[in-house]
């Protein structure tokens, strides 16, 4: 009996989302607010999920659940922003991240800029990507965006808000 490539990878492909989260934790990843508006709604997520595609044409990609409000606003308006996190933005990465409530302005008493998209920036970040969407898929429970970054600025030189295994880190952990 013959068995092909792919059926010898489909009997070994028993990988359950505990198995990836583990796994994932040992990947070092930096931390972003990713934002965006509609019809006078703003909102933001933390999101790790966020890498460069291409310098030309300046592309990068975001992955966000479809049952987010960030992902509504992002499908809605075609249009988000990336602040990429430094060290000392560790309690704006915490809110952002769930712990004011989605349904809430996690936008709230924050200064907020906007370049050309009108989607938030937080200042204080590292670098900031305002970006429309080109295109988009679905992945799993998640959706990837592709990003044309219209305009991309940096901010002040400091260290990256890192995260690994749960937990937020620096360069000299």
């Amino acid at each position: 009996m013959n068995i092909s490539d792919d059926e010898r990878i489909e009997n070994h492909s028993i990988v359950t989302a505990q198995d990836m989260r583990s796994v994932m934790r040992q990947w070092t990843t930096g931390v972003t607010i990713v934002s965006s508006h509609w019809h006078g709604e703003q909102h933001g997520m933390t999101v790790s999920s966020f890498t460069s595609i291409s310098l030309e044409p300046p592309l990068v990609s975001v992955s966000l659940g479809y049952d987010t409000r960030t992902f509504r606003l992002i499908e809605s308006s075609g249009v988000f922003g990336v602040t990429i996190l430094s060290e000392a933005q560790q309690e704006i990465s915490d809110r952002f991240a769930g712990r004011i409530d989605d349904t809430q302005d996690r936008f709230s008493g924050l200064e907020t800029f906007k370049l050309s998209t009108g989607s938030p920036f937080i200042p204080g970040g590292l670098a900031f990507l305002d970006c429309k969407v080109v295109s988009k898929f679905e992945a799993g429970k998640n959706f990837v965006f592709l990003g044309k970054v219209i305009l991309a600025r940096t901010g002040g030189i400091s260290a990256p808000l890192l995260y690994y295994d749960r937990d937020y880190r620096n360069i000299c952990d």
